[in-house]
């Protein structure tokens, strides 16, 4: 069975390579970023909206494993699952280049909420992510 929850199909575009001609590694967390916001786009959540109602959701922490460098012109899918520990949601994100499926980056990307200025649970996500959370 396919652990992953959500994917997004992108195109590496010229100028987020650097002079070696790969992907600068800052803009892969864009790609992760887009691809998280993308998810929630899909189930109905607007991260703009959140943001009016008190509920911030962060970056805590990322940790990047890069295994083969994207290069211009490049189609790539950005896929992802999701887990809880604790107060802490864990987005793993994962991108393979296409068509060959080959394993660009491996990520975890873990975040948490602040709620009206406070870090702590949000019963949003946890309503919205119930369905989605793996073991």
């Amino acid at each position: 069975m396919d652990k992953y929850i959500f994917e997004l199909s992108m195109k590496v575009r010229d100028y987020e390579c650097d002079l070696q001609g790969i992907v600068n590694n800052a803009n892969y967390q864009h790609y992760l970023e887009h691809t998280r916001h993308e998810f929630l786009s899909s189930i109905g959540v607007s991260f703009a909206e959140l943001h009016t109602q008190g509920i911030d959701p962060v970056v805590a922490r990322i940790n990047i494993a890069f295994k083969t460098p994207l290069r211009s012109g490049d189609e790539f899918v950005s896929k992802l699952y999701l887990k809880k520990e604790g107060i802490k949601y864990l987005f793993y994100q994962d991108i393979f280049r296409l068509p060959d499926l080959k394993i660009s980056i491996k990520s975890i990307v873990e975040t948490v909420c602040v709620v009206n200025g406070r870090l702590g649970d949000s019963e949003l996500f946890d309503k919205l992510f119930a369905s989605y959370v793996s073991e």
